[in-house]
């Protein structure tokens, strides 16, 4: 049989080789799908957000966590036709916590590759359009 040891705040048990050949006779206890602890995706079973979830990386904790948490859950109850399009305040207002971190939150790098690229490439657009005005109207 095993035995225990210690007087602290640690247990230890010293398992015997028979310990381990008898089948285990622990009783597993059934999954209740509303504990908090629980591991569950990013929607909870009763529909509000898992703001432990991996998935969400942090940014719940983090110190924008309190914006991004107004942003996320306007998102996530939207009813309006365009889901979210109610929160552009909330967002704004991550986006703004945001750049004042930008160790914690680095802009990404597609937005570095468009402030690249010509601001306003409309005037040639125009200007080729209206080329085409007229030499259509020449011929």
């Amino acid at each position: 049989m095993a035995e225990a040891a210690g007087t602290g705040k640690d247990r230890i048990i010293f398992v015997t080789k028979e310990d381990h050949e008898t089948p285990s006779n622990a009783e597993l206890v059934a999954d209740d799908p509303n504990d908090p602890y629980e591991e569950h995706g990013l929607i909870l079973p009763n529909g509000d957000i898992n703001w432990n979830c991996p998935c969400l990386g942090g940014m719940a904790s983090g110190p924008c966590g309190e914006q991004f948490k107004a942003a996320f859950s306007c998102f996530h109850y939207s009813k309006e036709d365009v889901k979210g399009s109610d929160c552009v305040d909330q967002f704004r207002a991550m986006q703004e916590c945001m750049q004042k971190y930008p160790d914690l939150y680095p802009q990404e790098e597609e937005e570095e590759e468009e402030e690249e690229q010509p601001a306003d490439p409309l005037p040639e657009a125009a200007s080729e359009a209206s080329a085409t005005k007229e030499a259509a109207a020449s011929s």
